[in-house]
């Protein structure tokens, strides 16, 4: 996770850099030298290293005691914003009453758009369907991707709103260790009488996969955390209840007889001014220097070099660029010496390290 958090960091600084703002690292006890990485490369980020796993929700809750401005952005460590997207929320947000949540678009490693950027009000109706394989219901289908609109769900992987909201609410729900904490907050904050937004005009890209594993832990905590919403919300509902038990068992069996596709890459296209030798060195096929996206190859793995081109331009590219699964995209941050990427939401991301 440090990489991501590293190539995170460097996103973030280059989105604040025209604006008065300050990032707050919130680490919950993590095994690997994340907080050595902050502490080295971002000697002006605020680190707050807690000393066991507190959960999602309670890690927020203490980093946002220490927050000093108008603006939150609750932000995964597994994520990339553009140069643009805070001045551009800003200025969506400038004549807003009743301000709420607003999200934004996000995408995946691969540059597929995320559905759960915008969602609805998660009845027992719509996540029972959802959890058959309907999510008409679910999502909040009514705004196109790449549009704006009130919408009742946010994810927690980007959140976007008032410091004064959040503490109104009491913030996160710390009943909640990791998933539905972002379902509850929305809604509290709409029955407060706040709108919320989605906001498909500037794009996040959020290596899924980084964060959740889709295991029998993820489902089990995933469906207590629902039922932990629908008991504070909503009548008990024995039927979901039923369901719930049903949907843990099924997924380790699915997971199981899932064929996660293997990668057979037969070329990289690295899209740079100029071949970076280090790199070249470690890769195990040919690397041509280009800046064409548009005739790739199936087969071929695309490596944004951030030294050359900007996050926007790098996740621009990737959403207007999709042609094929069996392309793959990885970014090589500025002044690193290793390149990453996620090119499934069912497995961890893959980092190349030629330090």
């Amino acid at each position: 996770m440090r990489y991501f958090l590293e190539l995170c960091l460097k996103s973030v600084q280059a989105a604040i850099y025209n604006l008065d703002a300050e990032i707050i690292v919130v680490d919950n006890n993590s095994a690997d030298d994340s907080c050595k990485i902050v502490k080295g490369l971002f000697p002006n980020v605020k680190l707050i290293e807690n000393k066991e796993n507190l959960g999602f929700s309670k890690g927020n809750n203490i980093g946002i005691l220490q927050a000093k401005g108008e603006y939150l952005c609750i932000l995964n460590p597994d994520t990339v914003v553009a140069e643009d997207t805070f001045e551009r929320l800003l200025e969506f947000v400038e004549k807003k009453e009743k301000l709420g949540i607003v999200g934004c678009k996000l995408i995946n490693g691969v540059g597929d758009f995320l559905p759960e950027s915008k969602r609805n009000i998660p009845y027992v109706k719509a996540a029972i369907k959802k959890l058959l394989g309907n999510t008409k219901d679910y999502y909040a289908s009514h705004i196109n991707e790449n549009k704006s609109g009130k919408v009742d769900v946010l994810v927690g992987a980007f959140m976007f709103l008032k410091r004064e909201v959040y503490n109104e609410i009491g913030g996160f729900d710390e009943d909640y260790f990791m998933y539905g904490e972002d379902i509850d907050l929305s809604y509290r904050i709409l029955k407060k009488g706040y709108n919320n937004y989605y906001f498909g005009e500037t794009t996040v890209i959020h290596f899924k996969g980084e964060s959740t594993l889709k295991n029998r832990l993820y489902a089990r905590r995933f469906y207590a955390a629902m039922q932990i919403f629908y008991k504070k919300h909503f009548k008990k509902n024995i039927f979901f209840d039923i369901l719930v038990w049903l949907a843990i068992k099924l997924v380790s069996f699915f997971k199981k007889k899932l064929n996660i596709e293997t990668k057979n890459i037969k070329k990289y296209i690295f899209i740079s001014s100029t071949i970076n030798e280090a790199l070249k060195s470690v890769l195990s096929k040919d690397i041509i220097v280009s800046l064409d996206l548009s005739s790739i190859e199936n087969d071929t793995e695309v490596i944004f070099d951030a030294n050359f081109l900007s996050y926007k331009e790098i996740i621009d590219f990737m959403q207007s660029k999709r042609k094929s699964k069996l392309v793959t995209y990885k970014i090589l941050p500025e002044k690193s010496k290793f390149v990453l990427g996620s090119d499934n939401a069912l497995i961890r991301g893959e980092v190349i390290d030629f330090d």
